[in-house]
């Protein structure tokens, strides 16, 4: 076979040019990793495996007992994987091109009502108030409330919410800058209630002396910020206390009920793609089940010769 570092050459390029993070590489790297050894196995490699050799693949897959979106992800990679190799004129055809990947049911994301989203942040508040002004409990407190009421005023993904840095968030500005994936750049407005609670937990911290660091969520141990865990952790536990099913509700949940909720109120699709740090819109428009139903809606309402 002839010598194949085809896919380092991709992952190189993910990293270089894409800025593919170091989970994103490394899930690629596990995919096609897979697929390489699988191909090898019939004495083929990336630079002469041809179509049914793929196909051949891809149906081994569920006997292996995976499901139809692991085989979806697996075919995503291996088609980005041969387009960069025709791309490159490391092959002279893309032996993927002509594949479709197994059929899904779109899933659509879990979403919470403005009720329960207010009943959450009212039952974070409640927690701030019940505890001793005296104590670190008042701290943990006032974190978590302004952590929800960040979230669900900005959607910011998690990794970016604990990562904040305490110059992102200064006081009374009506912007904070986000650095997320691949190192893109987006300016994301607060709202009043955010930057009130802002105010209160840095308020809170150098009271004790514990805002000295750079990040505005520190962790509890000698250096670095909050983890997704003890977030994802404390959200439940708000939940539990909203009266809220703690399995309907995580931190990215928050993030769907911004997009969401948004949308139903007249946002442009567009808009929300900024606001959350998506890419490409596809990704976006896993949100399009809100735009039909407020379509639906006007016709209903709107349309003169509807039926009343």
């Amino acid at each position: 076979m002839p010598k194949d570092r085809s896919l380092e050459a991709f992952l190189e390029m993910m990293a270089a040019e894409r800025g593919a993070a170091a989970n994103t590489l490394e899930a690629y790297r596990r995919d096609l990793s897979d697929y390489e050894a699988a191909i090898a196995r019939a004495g083929r490699c990336t630079l002469n495996v041809d179509t049914e050799d793929i196909r051949a693949y891809l149906r081994t897959l569920k006997g292996r007992g995976f499901s139809a979106a692991t085989g979806a992800r697996r075919l995503s990679a291996i088609r980005q994987l041969h387009r960069f190799l025709y791309a490159e004129g490391m092959r002279a055809d893309d032996p993927a091109l002509v594949l479709e990947g197994p059929r899904r049911n779109p899933r659509l994301p879990k979403i919470l009502s403005v009720e329960e989203v207010e009943r959450l942040l009212a039952a974070a508040q409640a927690a701030v108030e019940a505890a001793a002004p005296d104590k670190l409990e008042r701290i943990h407190a006032a974190r978590t409330a302004c952590l929800l009421e960040l979230l669900y005023a900005t959607g910011l993904r998690v990794s970016e919410l604990v990562a904040l840095s305490k110059a992102a968030a200064r006081r009374n500005e009506p912007l904070i800058l986000i650095r997320g994936k691949g190192g893109r750049e987006r300016l994301v407005p607060l709202s009043e209630p955010a930057k009130r609670s802002i105010a209160a937990y840095r308020a809170l911290l150098e009271a004790r002396s514990l805002g000295d660091g750079p990040w505005l969520f520190p962790a509890e141990s000698a250096s670095g910020h909050l983890s997704r865990q003890v977030f994802a952790r404390d959200v439940k536990a708000v939940a539990a206390r909203a009266g809220i099913a703690v399995a309907r509700v995580s931190p990215h949940v928050l993030r769907h009920a911004f997009a969401s909720h948004l949308l139903q109120n007249g946002a442009d699709l567009r808009v929300v793609q900024e606001l959350l740090g998506h890419a490409d819109i596809s990704t976006t428009q896993i949100y399009t089940h809100v735009l039909d139903e407020r379509m639906k809606a006007m016709v209903r309402d709107l349309h003169p010769l509807n039926e009343k």
